[in-house]
């Protein structure tokens, strides 16, 4: 074997070992960051500030029977939460989280990321339907609605960066914000991105697919065991991601800010800016109610699609005109 397959192998296999254990952190994470803006105690009993809480729940979900409903589809039932969870590994492939850090470094990165994205969409549709409950298949009806409606505008939000780097590849897209980042000429695209990765990830106020008070769970009602946690897995990852992306395209990614001049290596830059997104994400939900489904899809082609449409013919405009 050659020592560049070597160090990548090794690369991978690092950073596999260290995004799950992260999704398990996020929950703790949130539930502390809940109960400080709450008011009240979050997990605290277990280890020091509760931080082996979620390591006593990961044990609690593995050590539960890995059950299969006898009125499903056996296969699909239990490749549908893998293929959630694969497709966001996926997407950390593309990911530059240094100068020297990434898997790969693909000139097709923005595609390859959307494609993993319209990918996962399968993970719910398929668990809903395989279920063969009546509860999981409105949760993957809608999933699939929601999903395949705001990945086009996250798909249109993207290309005003396209526009003004004049490449798919996100190391590429990051050495262009060395002079200023892209966030001050696409903010209105970084709204549409982040709206759209909210609904991608189904998290509040967009968790319309697994609603508790309507759907008891939605698409993963049957599921338990270690396959209910391979969705919260896809499920933390993909807030990671969507924050991992959104530092990429509009933040200047492992840049320093400028008006700072404290050196830090690039990757604490990085990870620095990722948990001031992942902190947003759990804002949200502590903070906004969960809309109807027909509100979530007019809000998405009545006013994201129409500023998504916007941003992108004004940034050609002002692109071809030689403002920006």
């Amino acid at each position: 074997m050659m020592p560049e397959q070597f160090w990548k192998i090794l690369e991978i296999t690092i950073m596999l070992a260290l995004l799950i254990p992260i999704a398990a952190t996020l929950v703790w994470v949130e539930r502390r960051m809940i109960g400080i803006w709450q008011d009240r105690h979050g997990p605290n009993r277990v280890g020091p500030f509760g931080i082996l809480q979620s390591l006593a729940d990961l044990l609690k979900i593995l050590g539960k029977e890995d059950w299969i409903p006898p009125f499903s589809d056996k296969i699909v039932f239990v490749l549908a939460p893998v293929i959630g969870a694969v497709c966001v590994l996926m997407s950390f492939a593309v990911v530059p989280f240094s100068p020297s850090i990434g898997v790969s470094d693909l000139n097709i990165g923005i595609l390859f990321f959307l494609a993993m994205a319209s990918l996962s969409v399968y993970s719910v549709v398929l668990a809903g339907w395989a279920s063969n409950s009546k509860y999981a298949m409105l949760g993957g009806m809608r999933a699939a609605a929601q999903t395949v409606s705001y990945e086009v505008f996250m798909g249109l939000s993207v290309m005003g960066v396209v526009l003004l780097t004049g490449t798919f590849n996100l190391r590429e897209i990051v050495l262009a914000q060395t002079d200023g980042w892209l966030i001050q000429s696409q903010f209105l695209g970084f709204f549409i991105f982040l709206v759209a990765g909210i609904a991608e990830s189904h998290r509040l106020p967009f968790d319309l697919p697994e609603a508790e008070t309507e759907l008891t769970a939605g698409f993963h009602t049957e599921y338990s065991g270690l396959k209910f946690a391979l969705f919260f897995l896809g499920e933390y990852l993909s807030v990671t991601l969507i924050s991992a992306m959104s530092v990429v395209l509009f933040f200047g990614g492992w840049l320093m800010p400028a008006p700072l001049d404290t050196w830090l290596p690039p990757l604490v830059w990085f990870i620095i800016k990722i948990m001031g997104f992942v902190m947003f994400f759990i804002l949200l939900r502590t903070s906004l109610p969960r809309p109807r489904f027909d509100q979530l899809l007019a809000f998405g082609w009545k006013v994201m699609l129409p500023l998504a449409l916007f941003n992108l013919l004004v940034t050609a405009a002002l692109k071809l005109s030689g403002v920006l």
